[in-house]
């Protein structure tokens, strides 16, 4: 094999270069991006990180045009050159780089490449798969590449603002106990303890809090998470958190320094966000969007008109408000008039959904609407039914009559999907607090109360007298922060007192014995002066995807696993030898053939 004799270190970056640097002398290194020959002449496009430029290679020199002449795609040179200005007419005002160009006098090919598997180009579209299989040629493309640095610079935003707050980095163990409360674990076989597992960390709560009780007051880490769960765009089974705690403080507190930590966040990457952040209770954005993480760049609200069909005598809604539900819809003004084929395919999407049914309206006049069921409604039920709306000739109106949570699960699914049918969605960045959630849920399956965020989270103290007669009607000083639909992260204020967590666990099923195997060492700890204290998790793949305006948290990560959580790269998860499998006490019921 022919190794390169000669490599200098390089002199300036590809894409840095501009009319500056006319007649200086650079030494480049970086990718063939293109190759081609014109008249004689060579054109090499080179990329390295910060861009590409332009080389150009002339018969009078020799030795640098018959090696490029043997240079391909993605083969990595050495370049020396001297800077000149493109001559007249040839300038590329959509390249950085596009006015100058280097006139080659030496290269060095550094090494050669296969033909990759697909063209590192920006605007190809590549099937994820190959992609991923590919990762080191992917990284390569700019958008990926765009993501990553990206990524690189809100890390570093972060850690800059938490410094300036008196915050304090702290590491917390990624080998620690399971305690598994919602998603699964992943579990670590201990080699030097049979049968014992570690679990690696669903999020740092439990150890945040025990820093709390240690007196660092103020904490923060980027936290790298696990949860074995089944995939979604927005997930993968190892991810990261923007993770903070602070003791001594309220609710006020806290979102105050989020939402400058997120002003910073954007501002790494030039955007500017407006603060404070609206708020909302969780209360009004299910009962206004069907949903605890509601899309803000459009309107579309949810409108209640079970009071204006109390006297209706349409079985359909008639029956509904006698079993105690409700009547509710939203009005879409369409860019086109909807066929009735399109209204007949909405109420099948209702009906997939889980409502018995969907009734469509189309506003004629203020006093008139097309509808199948327009028979059925009085003049004056019509007429209210386009008030309430505020609706206008062509307006759609849909509406469904069922239980609450079906009707506002429904609505606001609908909501979202005309909104992106229709393209009403504006091109913005629109934060939200939710606030007021509730402390506890009903799961219906298990016949119990449960946790709506977790176990640790504090009830609103004025409430606390509602613990032993209404659980279920308790608030909790819980907070999520959500971008365009998307949940960012949750925040509480915690228990600091041993004896009302303890009671919040028994009321969430837990005996004195789980309490002291699964959170011990958390209740020891605050009998030893735990300072009142709450925190925020971030999720920064999500943060970096709606930044970088990507449909999965996977164009965001470096390495990221498929939805089957597989690694098409390295080709893990895979078997182990069988003498690893002994060595950890460790026998499978199946052990294929390697």
């Amino acid at each position: 094999m022919e190794l390169p004799t000669k490599f200098s270190t390089r002199s300036h970056a590809c894409g840095d270069l501009d009319s500056q640097n006319i007649d200086d002398e650079v030494a480049l290194a970086g990718w063939v991006q293109k190759r081609r020959d014109h008249g004689g002449l060579i054109f090499i496009d080179l990329r390295d990180r910060s861009g590409l430029v332009q080389i150009v290679i002339d018969p009078q020199t020799p030795e640098a045009f018959s090696l490029a002449e043997k240079v391909r795609h993605e083969f990595v040179l050495a370049v020396k050159g001297r800077v000149t200005a493109r001559p007249e007419g040839t300038v590329n005002p959509n390249l950085a780089t596009g006015a100058i160009e280097v006139g080659a006098t030496d290269i060095i090919i550094l090494n050669t490449s296969k033909t990759p598997p697909f063209e590192i180009e920006t605007e190809l579209m590549v099937d994820e798969n190959l992609r991923l299989k590919y990762r080191y040629l992917d990284i390569r493309r700019q958008p990926m590449l765009k993501n990553l640095i990206n990524r690189h610079l809100v890390v570093t935003a972060v850690r800059s603002y938490f410094n300036s707050q008196g915050f304090v980095e702290v590491e917390t163990p990624m080998l620690t106990k399971s305690t598994p409360e919602g998603a699964r674990d992943f579990l670590v076989p201990s080699r030097l303890q049979n049968g014992r597992f570690f679990a690696l960390p669903q999020s740092p709560q439990l150890f945040k809090q025990i820093l709390m009780v240690a007196g660092m007051e103020r904490y923060y880490q980027i936290a790298r998470c696990f949860r074995d769960e089944d995939l979604r765009a927005d997930r993968q089974p190892e991810y990261t958190q923007i993770d903070m705690e602070m003791s001594f403080v309220t609710q006020e507190d806290i979102l105050k320094v989020i939402e400058l930590l997120m002003a910073d966040i954007f501002a790494a990457v030039g955007v500017s966000i407006e603060l404070p952040f609206p708020r909302m209770t969780h209360k009004e954005a299910i009962n206004i969007y069907g949903a605890d993480k509601p899309d803000l760049r459009f309107g579309v609200p949810i409108v209640d008109i079970s009071e204006i069909m109390a006297a209706s005598t349409f079985n359909v809604f008639a029956d509904t408000l006698a079993n105690k539900g409700t009547i509710r819809g939203i009005k879409i003004t369409p860019v086109k008039a909807f066929s009735r084929k399109e209204l007949d395919e909405l109420m099948g999407q209702a009906k997939a959904l889980g409502a018995k049914g969907l009734v469509w309206m189309v506003v004629e006049t203020n006093e008139k609407v097309k509808s199948p069921v327009a028979k059925f409604l009085s003049a004056d039920e019509i007429s209210n039914i386009i008030s309430k709306f505020d609706a206008k000739t062509g307006d759609l109106i849909l509406v469904v009559a069922d239980n609450f949570e079906t009707v506002v699960s429904v609505l606001g699914s609908l909501r979202l999907e005309m909104a992106r049918t229709l393209d009403l969605i504006e091109d913005d960045f629109k934060f939200l607090w939710v606030m007021d959630f509730p402390l506890f849920k009903w799961n219906e399956q298990e016949k119990r109360i449960v946790s709506e965020h977790h176990p640790f989270t504090m009830p609103k103290t004025e409430q606390m007298h509602l613990l032993d007669s209404a659980p279920l009607d308790i608030f909790a000083d819980a907070f999520d922060l959500v971008l365009n639909g998307v949940e960012l992260g949750s925040g509480t204020i915690r228990i600091h007192q041993r004896s009302l967590q303890e009671k919040i666990l028994k009321m969430l099923g837990l005996s004195s014995a789980e309490m002291t195997e699964k959170f011990g060492f958390l209740l020891d700890a605050l009998e030893y002066g735990a300072p009142p204290h709450g925190g925020l998790a971030l999720g920064l793949d999500r943060i970096i995807m709606l930044i970088q305006g990507c449909q999965s948290i996977r164009d965001v990560i470096a390495f990221p696993k498929t939805q089957t959580s597989s690694s098409l790269m390295t080709g893990a998860p895979d078997y182990v030898r069988p003498e690893q499998l002994r060595d950890l006490h460790i026998k499978t019921t199946e052990l294929p053939a390697r």
